[in-house]
């Protein structure tokens, strides 16, 4: 296959390299990412600046990778403009965004840079996966890396991916051996206790800087959340359409 990989933590970092080395060994990839950790830039793109690009030494990536990029970016950028311009004559079978350092539950898809470059890739009519390791802390992708690589081939997922949609799935941290199976699952209850920290810079001026923390407990069975709270794979398919039609003919009524 040829598979686009993007993500939003940056092409330096651990997860897309892990995912990449696992996915390069049998299948012919082209690599584009941000130049440094672009997370929680939703869908955003570069309208009003010119955007960068930098080719990539792919031997500091993965040596089978067939050629890698960096933009100044965001992941949407990223793949939009492999699509447009960097692998335009490239028929991609597959885009994979990740694997983030993190996971991306219920309303994280609204924010996260990871699943855009996914949602990106669909409005292109590419079958798209973002992949997402349920942990902030752990710094090993390669296990995570190895059963993505499994279930795309084994499954042969991209031939299962409608269009308009894309796979959303978190992996539990630690050994493959460990996870308890998979879970096809809903968009969950996510929640932040946030709040804004009111600090002072050294020439006196107010700033502010974003705090908070997941609220526990609000996953009900069936969710993403659940599904990894109890060791589970967590595989959510996402539509492009939001429209809520069961208000429409209520609206028309209504507004006559």
């Amino acid at each position: 296959m040829k598979i686009l990989i993007a993500n939003d933590d940056g092409i330096w970092a651990d997860g897309i390299r892990a995912l990449t080395t696992a996915l390069a060994a049998h299948h012919e990839v082209y690599v584009c990412a941000p130049d440094r950790e672009r997370s929680a830039t939703g869908h955003s793109m570069s309208l009003h600046k010119p955007l960068m690009v930098t080719p990539g030494k792919t031997s500091d990536i993965c040596d089978k990778t067939k050629a890698a990029f960096m933009t100044s970016g965001t992941p949407a950028d990223c793949v939009k403009i492999s699509t447009g311009a960097l692998f335009k004559d490239v028929k991609f079978d597959l885009m994979v965004s990740g694997i983030n350092h993190g996971p991306n539950l219920g309303v994280d898809v609204l924010y996260s840079g990871t699943v855009s470059a996914a949602m990106e890739a669909m409005l292109y009519g590419i079958p798209s996966i973002a992949f997402s390791l349920y942990s902030y802390t752990s710094k090993e992708f390669s296990e995570a890396a190895s059963w993505a690589k499994d279930f795309i081939e084994k499954n042969e997922i991209h031939k299962h991916i409608e269009p308009r949609s894309f796979l959303n799935i978190n992996i539990p941290p630690g050994p493959r051996a460990n996870y308890k199976g998979i879970e096809i699952t809903r968009l969950g209850n996510r929640a932040y206790s946030e709040n804004y920290e009111e600090r002072q810079d050294p020439r006196g001026n107010k700033y502010f800087w974003l705090a908070g923390a997941p609220i526990e407990g609000l996953e009900t069975e069936g969710t993403d959340g659940w599904a990894l709270m109890n060791g589970r794979v967590s595989i959510t398919p996402v539509l492009f359409d939001m429209t809520h039609y069961k208000k429409i003919d209520e609206l028309k009524k209504s507004l006559k």
